[in-house]
């Protein structure tokens, strides 16, 4: 019987210190997923924020470029233009 006690208050010591390692790991875990949470959600650093932001530069990245397609087409047909009215002058 002393010995069957022993056995079973080894386990049970066993079993209290890994229960303790296993809160102590949830604790970290609960500390990191606030800090994930932190991250992605907060409305000025987060993930959502910063996303926000790239897509607003993205968008005026793209109207940039639409306005400078439109004046390269205008340029380009002015030249043109010109080039046949000049060739026009110069034939008759």
């Amino acid at each position: 019987m002393v010995d069957s006690d022993r056995s079973i208050a080894t386990a049970l010591a066993e079993l209290s210190t890994k229960i303790e390692i296993l809160l102590e790991k949830h604790e970290e875990l609960a500390d990191n997923v606030s800090k994930i949470k932190e991250m992605v959600y907060n409305p000025d650093s987060g993930l959502f924020a910063r996303m926000r932001e790239l897509e607003v530069r993205i968008q005026g990245l793209e109207e940039y470029r639409n306005t400078n397609v439109r004046i390269l087409w205008m340029v380009a047909t002015s030249i043109i233009g010109l080039a046949v009215a000049t060739g026009w002058k110069i034939v008759f």
